[in-house]
């Protein structure tokens, strides 16, 4: 199975620790799932790993190697037919997310977006779930 997380979703992973996220660690580390990243998503991670949250210390640096380690890079150029499959997500930053998926051949994109789950029933060539939805999904 592979699968692209959103931002959120890392952060879950790389920073808050949430408990909704141990099943996608434990498929990733049973090598029952590939969690795939691009550019994009990647420099939005970053700079919201720069973000004030909560007042917790962050190592940058540590959160990016591990994010690096975990997911594999692929490149997200869509020939222009290729984006006409997607619908227009309503919060253009979110787009990204999308094309990283359908780049990918992604089966799932998990997020916790609202922008991006009001897309969830639109027919799409990936499933669209909250961190969640997905553990029930394995």
């Amino acid at each position: 199975m592979r699968l692209v997380l959103d931002t959120n979703v890392w952060l879950d992973w790389l920073v808050f620790d949430d408990p909704a996220i141990v099943p996608i660690r434990e498929a990733h580390a049973a090598e029952r799932i590939e969690i795939l990243i691009d550019a994009a998503c990647e420099a939005e991670l970053e700079r919201a790993l720069g973000y004030d949250l909560g007042k917790r210390v962050i190592d940058v640096a540590a959160c990016l190697a591990e994010c690096r380690r975990v997911a594999k890079r692929i490149e997200s150029a869509l020939l222009e037919a290729e984006r006409a499959r997607l619908p227009a997500c309503r919060d253009p930053d979110d787009q990204k997310f999308l094309e990283a998926a359908l780049a990918a051949g992604a089966g799932f994109l998990v997020t916790r977006d609202r922008a991006l789950l009001d897309l969830a029933r639109r027919a799409l060539p990936f499933r669209i779930l909250t961190p969640t939805g997905f553990a029930g999904a394995l």
